[in-house]
């Protein structure tokens, strides 16, 4: 029998009952970004870039210009002060080009083909009005696509994901390495841009898959074999580490050496998001919660879906959404779980062999730790089951729903059912009035 936690029908804290289908790959969609607050697009590997309206469902516009699969997109408004602002988005294809899209008239805005390898991904950094590119170089280009700097061939491997750190700086995942950059802004004294490699972090034992920024003080990596470190932003030193997800010392009924599994796909950390307080990590099959304070984890479900998540996200109310390569969407709930008061040591047996005060000592520190420590718990909420094949990433949009994609080639718009039927309701209601149809009753 599967370990995974199960549902029933009834899922009575789960909002998405309704579904709208999207149609128009053909191939596997890996990338959703949101462009405002009702726009999206989504990319993958037919090399096609679809605009979507998040509220209806409509498509917009079909962006055609990459000849193979899409590798990397990111979205950006221009700020040029004599243009009205923009949307935009960027896509990089394994074709070895970049195209800017502008997203209010669906047109290429410009095409660079300059690329000696694939680029893997995209970075855009607001602040200094320029956007990145990560391939086996390292890019810096301005909003007209004018090539500011570069670094030099860096490795085979290349750049597999970017963040911006402070103090202008970006780090990079280059296999096990994680190298820091420093962006050098034209000033007085000098009149081009430049990038500087400041430090290279070795800590990890196999290759970097996932970064994420916590705040301007802190960033996270994760490795292929369950690694998770947490860095200081400022001066790039590893504040902590938890490399052993599957020690079940935060399950008091577990046996302490039980493991995940052998391979390091049940261990690899493909996702991580966070908030203040805690960092989110999809790690094989499972969700961790780690305390970025207490610098432990404090919840998890070694077994959240059948196969790995590849893709994790919290909602602001204490929630959760996991997605999987079973097909499954998942909502977890945070919960505190209820303490039993420790019970007392039982005299007798041991007390002749002198163990009872040392039991005594032990039961007191046990009792004081539950004082002081909350035990967590997630709770599966929701099950949203729609997709045929591997979901490989969502994007919520509030009230407005939550979008999915999928190597099923389709896209699914997750709804309110109770806000649509209100919503229909209203509809009719209005449209009763102006046509003189609804008369009230006194």
């Amino acid at each position: 029998k599967s370990s995974v936690q199960t549902i029933g029908e009834e899922q009575i804290q789960n909002p998405y009952t309704e579904l709208l289908v999207l149609k128009g790959h053909q191939d596997i969609v890996r990338f959703l970004v949101q462009i405002d607050d009702c726009r999206f697009a989504s990319a993958g590997d037919d090399g096609i870039i679809f605009l979507w309206n998040a509220q209806t469902g409509e498509k917009l516009f079909e962006l055609q210009g990459h000849t193979h699969k899409i590798t990397a997109i990111a979205s950006f408004s221009s700020s040029d002060a004599s243009e009205e602002k923009k949307n935009l988005i960027l896509t990089a294809s394994a074709d070895r080009t970049v195209i800017v899209w502008d997203c209010t008239s669906g047109r290429q805005v410009q095409k660079v083909s300059c690329f000696h390898s694939t680029v893997k991904c995209l970075t855009v950094l607001q602040r200094l009005d320029v956007w990145l590119s990560g391939g086996s170089d390292l890019c810096v280009w301005n909003q007209k696509l004018d090539l500011l700097c570069k670094t030099s061939h860096l490795t085979d491997a290349g750049i597999s994901a970017l963040i911006e750190l402070p103090k202008n700086c970006v780090a990079a995942a280059v296999g096990k390495e994680l190298i820091i950059f420093r962006l050098i802004a034209p000033n007085d004294e000098s009149e081009a841009w430049n990038i500087l490699e400041v430090k290279r972090l070795v800590d990890h034992q196999d290759n970097i898959l996932s970064l994420v920024n916590v705040n301007d003080l802190t960033f996270v990596t994760g490795s292929h074999v369950g690694e998770l470190i947490v860095w200081d932003a400022l001066d790039w030193t590893k504040q902590a580490s938890e490399c052993n997800f599957w020690d079940s010392s935060v399950h008091s009924d577990a046996q302490p050496e039980i493991k995940l599994s052998q391979s390091p796909n049940e261990t690899s950390v493909q996702h991580l998001t966070s908030d203040e307080e805690c960092v989110f990590a999809a790690v094989g099959k499972g969700i961790y919660v780690y305390h970025l304070q207490m610098k432990r984890v404090i919840a998890c479900q070694r077994t959240a879906h059948d196969s790995s998540v590849l893709h994790i996200e919290k909602l602001p109310n204490r929630q959760l959404i996991s997605c999987s390569e079973d097909g499954s969407v998942r909502i977890w709930e945070l919960k505190e779980k209820q303490q039993l008061p420790a019970e007392p040591v039982p005299t007798g047996f041991f007390n002749m062999w002198g163990f009872g005060r040392a039991n005594k000592q032990a039961n007191q520190a046990a009792k004081k730790m539950q004082e002081t420590t909350a035990v967590y718990f997630l709770e599966l909420v929701g099950d949203l089951i729609g997709h045929s094949s591997a979901v490989q990433m969502f994007l919520s949009f509030g009230e407005l729903g939550l979008a999915t994609c999928s190597a099923d080639h389709l896209i699914i718009l997750w709804k309110d059912g109770e806000r649509e039927s209100r919503l229909r309701s209203l509809t009719v209601f209005q449209k009763l009035a102006q046509n003189g149809d609804l008369q009230l009753k006194v």
